[in-house]
């Protein structure tokens, strides 16, 4: 039996990157950032596709990518914070998949990413956007089971965490 992926999910600045490289590490599993998949395939940054082509060209390559990333297994999975806006995303991660929800508060996330210009949704004044989709996004985030609030809390702790899960989801699917 092949193994199921780690998915991380959540909002920018949360944390899946950081956390994602310490689930490689103590998994032994790849890591997978979807972002940096979406320009390898786009063949620019994330910045040039939503100037250039938009979101809506920018949610299709995510889509795509997300398919076909579900459809492999041993991995970690980092995901853009856009991914929940398509339910079909989820749903295809969780059929072969744990998927953690990490959490952390506007304030922390602003800290996280007050400096980080790629961030195209953010263009402008960070502080109100953040707090903008953040409010747009908590339903989706919060309906997730499995969540991780990053607040505070060292992110080799909050790997670990996800390692328990991860390995508690394997004996009761078995």
């Amino acid at each position: 039996m092949s193994k199921r992926n780690i998915v991380l999910v959540g909002f920018m600045g949360t944390g899946k990157t950081t956390v994602g490289r310490l689930l490689s590490e103590q998994t032994g599993m790849p890591l997978v950032d979807m972002d940096e998949r979406i320009k390898a395939r786009a063949g620019k940054t994330i910045n040039r596709i939503f100037a250039e082509d938009g979101e809506a060209a920018f949610r299709t390559l995510e889509r795509q990518i997300a398919r076909e990333l579900s459809a492999q297994s041993g991995q970690v999975v980092s995901t853009g914070g856009g991914v929940v806006l398509d339910p079909d995303n989820i749903s295809d991660y969780e059929k072969n998949g744990l998927v953690v929800c990490l959490l952390a508060s506007a304030e922390t996330i602003l800290e996280r990413v007050e400096n980080d210009n790629s961030r195209p949704l953010l263009a402008g004044e960070k502080r109100e956007k953040i707090l903008q989709l953040l409010e747009t996004r908590r339903p989706l985030y919060e309906a997730f089971e499995h969540k991780i609030d990053t607040e505070g809390a060292p992110p080799e702790s909050i790997a670990s965490q996800i390692v328990a899960l991860y390995e508690t989801n394997l004996e009761i699917s078995r």
